[in-house]
């Protein structure tokens, strides 16, 4: 077979030249982003290889700030004269868009201040085994062998296996009228692997997956043996045949531990989506929403208790949305956005930054060459506390340990929510005493944080994503990286998923 990923990504130099070039000179700011990117997707599903689907998508954005205004214009014509009609078309909307945009503008001009940097620099994805270096036959019989594995009984009526692999490399050119130019190159490598396994019996049908999509990051081959891919289809397919005979999950107010897979879920609807600044500032009301904090809380709300440390760090080597510059060219920086349970600052790049008045971080992000930069999440992460998880449980008398996010539900302001787990194990007086199935809670999140009661260390501590986050209009799916230890929540409300 052959191996339509195997060849080099788009060579940038000779297109930076193109881009430079492109780039008017007569104006306040100007940008051109590169976005190439291809991807390979293979599954075994019940022994079966479904087609193979592999995607090949490349293009430009073009910013211009110019008079106050902003204009964007997008072109998969890389060449001299289809940069030229998208500069003079993003030029046209900038003309359009002048005096009317809602940034803070100067006092004196009235202007919007375009961006203050021209930054210079590179990033790529840290790889300790290269992609290539698994063939697609070796690739495909991985797959066909988790498959077998996970197909065992003739329970398990339906089951998967899956590899998704994405090269992307970026290339961001910048100009002024002031003479100043900026060139970054960033080189993306991500991994996806996935399984699951579904069993029934009578009217009982459960499903117990490899992390619900969250085992994913950056790197090469070495990602799957990161999260132990190789060995998982057993413990899922087993766990999903365990959960058929497993009593329901009981209901009441009771202690809670989150595994590290489903932190995930917890950190992303209720503490990522409801700092976002854009979203605060009510760009997404009309599609997901709007948040229940509020631009005064920052520096003195208390989101959590004092266990509760929040980072925004697209540093960390290998975690799905780290890089080294944002989409707007804005430095990576680790910051912390709740500092011992009190609140600190947003998920807003410059843009949003100077709208707000506040202090946000580099999260200007974009999820292809064709959509503009908006305030997205990349890695948010949940440090690591004292304890061990040996510990958290034999702290609980009465209590559920769940795993896996299977379902959720949360208002449009991210504040009152429900959850659904996979796989839940019961606690009595500190020790685990069996499996439940269904397991869930609800809160809210401005109450949740703060009943934070226990945070295990970094041995548990899990660096994980979300591969599939939907945000804007036009609608943007982009990865966002989460880690975390298992946590403890005290007096939660708990069911089960059968009445």
């Amino acid at each position: 077979m052959t191996d339509l990923l195997s060849a080099p990504l788009l060579d940038t130099s000779p297109i930076a030249e193109r881009l430079t070039a492109a780039l008017p000179t007569d104006v306040d700011y100007a940008s051109a982003r590169l976005f190439d990117e291809r991807s390979e997707h293979l599954t075994v599903r019940q022994n079966n290889l479904e087609p193979i689907f592999n995607a090949f998508d490349t293009g430009v954005m073009i910013s211009i700030w110019n008079g106050g205004g902003l204009g964007y214009a997008a072109t998969a014509d890389l060449s001299a004269t289809g940069l030229d009609r998208a500069v003079e078309r993003a030029r046209y909307w900038a003309s359009v868009t002048a005096g009317h945009l809602v940034a803070n503008r100067d006092e004196e001009t009235g202007a919007i201040a375009p961006p203050p940097h021209h930054p210079i620099g590179s990033y790529e994805s840290p790889v300790d085994v290269s992609w290539d270096s698994m063939p697609l036959e070796d690739r495909l019989e991985l797959l066909h062998q988790q498959s077998r594995l996970l197909g065992i009984d003739d329970r398990i009526v339906d089951w998967s296996a899956r590899l998704t692999r994405r090269s992307v490399d970026t290339l961001l050119v910048t100009s002024s009228s002031d003479g100043q130019r900026g060139e970054v190159e960033q080189r993306f490598q991500f991994v996806y692997p996935g399984m699951r396994a579904t069993a029934n019996e009578g009217i009982n049908t459960q499903t117990r997956t490899f992390g619900a999509n969250a085992f994913c990051g950056q790197g090469g081959a070495e990602v799957l043996g990161r999260f132990g891919f190789g060995d998982g289809a057993s413990r899922v397919a087993n766990e999903a045949l365990e959960l058929l005979t497993a009593p329901n999950c009981p209901s009441g107010v009771m202690d809670v531990l989150l595994a590290p897979d489903q932190m995930i879920l917890q950190i992303h609807e209720s503490i990522g989506h409801p700092l976002e600044l854009d979203r605060i500032l009510g760009d997404e009301r009309n599609y997901a929403g709007t948040s229940f904090v509020t631009p005064d809380m920052f520096g003195s709300f208390r989101y959590g208790s004092d266990l509760l440390n929040v980072t925004f760090d697209p540093t960390v080597p290998g975690q799905l949305a780290s890089y080294g510059f944002d989409d707007d060219g804005s430095p990576a920086t680790k910051q912390f956005l709740i500092k011992d349970g009190i609140l600190q600052r947003g998920l807003g790049g410059a843009v949003s930054q100077q709208r707000s008045g506040l202090e946000g971080v580099s999260n200007s992000r974009a999820a292809s060459w064709n959509r503009p930069p908006i305030d997205r999440m990349a890695n948010l992460n949940v440090e690591p506390g004292d304890a061990t998880v040996d510990e958290l449980i034999a702290s609980v008398e009465d209590g559920v340990y769940m795993h896996t996010n299977n379902s959720w539900s949360i208002d449009d302001s991210r504040n009152k929510f429900q959850f659904n787990c996979e796989y839940g194990q019961k606690i009595e007086n500190g020790e685990i005493v069996g499996t439940v199935r269904n397991p869930g809670y609800r809160g809210i999140s401005r109450n949740f944080w703060t009943n934070l009661s226990g945070v295990a260390d970094s041995n548990s501590f899990t660096v994980m994503g979300t591969p599939n986050c939907g945000k804007g209009e036009l609608n943007q799916m982009i990865g966002t990286g989460h880690a975390s230890p298992t946590c403890k929540f005290s007096n939660i409300e708990v069911f089960g998923g059968e009445s």
